[in-house]
């Protein structure tokens, strides 16, 4: 397969040694399977619960954050103030009705590319960690069957600081004994690009869309059915 050109952002440091490819981390939703929907339906339900309607639109404000977050930002949208208690018991209740939906997923749902991708990863000996908000990301693996592709899992259980931080990232990249500068990140959210950059990583926007080139991904793609490991690796 020959790779596409993708219009990869030129280097500035083509006179001197660039460093190789050793981790590539990835994010879950959007990227190795899609729950999007599933997150939205749970969500939809809690703000119905409440009174008001959360569109599609307005989801999309969600991407790439963790829970608590995308609560607070519901229920602004809701024009809606709880208390911290009330709060943890939504949070908790849309988390069970989210896990509900996700015991339908199977190796199916895995976005198509992936696992032929992460199979040439590891043919080239390339080492791969997941980076998510997601407390539930290892259990989805499971469900997919894919967890025992992943070295390192960073998710929600262990950061303290949300994307745009680069603190998932730079967990996965000290899990898996990589440096910054030697590793790729892929993710569907303008947070998880800002949050690969801000870490000294260089960044594949998955999806396509303008805004995750000006939010500084170095190549952007619609999937990866497109491309292979020598792609990536023309980014060092």
């Amino acid at each position: 397969m020959h790779p596409r050109n993708y219009n990869l952002v030129p280097s500035t440091q083509n006179e001197r040694k660039m460093p190789d490819l050793k981790a590539c981390l990835f994010d879950l939703d959007g990227v190795i399977v899609d729950t999007a929907r599933f997150h939205y339906i749970a969500w939809r339900e809690l703000a119905n619960g409440l009174s008001f309607e959360l569109t599609e639109e307005q989801n999309e404000q969600l991407k790439g954050i963790g829970r608590m977050e995308s609560l607070d930002i519901i229920l602004k949208i809701g024009n809606v103030k709880l208390d911290a208690e009330t709060k943890k018991k939504l949070a908790a209740k849309k988390n069970d009705r989210y896990l509900e939906l996700c015991q339908e997923m199977t190796p199916e749902n895995i976005l198509p590319g992936v696992q032929v991708f992460l199979d040439s990863l590891i043919q080239e000996k390339i080492k791969i960690g997941l980076g998510s908000a997601s407390k539930n990301a290892r259990l989805i693996l499971d469900y997919i069957g894919l967890t025992h592709y992943f070295a390192a899992i960073v998710d929600g259980n262990r950061i303290t600081k949300g994307k745009p931080d680069p603190e998932t990232f730079l967990l996965g990249a000290e899990d898996l004994e990589t440096k910054p500068a030697n590793s790729l990140v892929f993710e569907d959210a303008v947070a998880g690009i800002h949050a690969a950059k801000a870490g000294g990583m260089k960044a594949v926007g998955i999806g396509g869309s303008a805004e995750l080139k000006a939010a500084g991904a170095d190549l952007v793609i619609p999937g990866f059915q497109d491309i292979d490991v020598s792609t990536v690796k023309h980014l060092f």
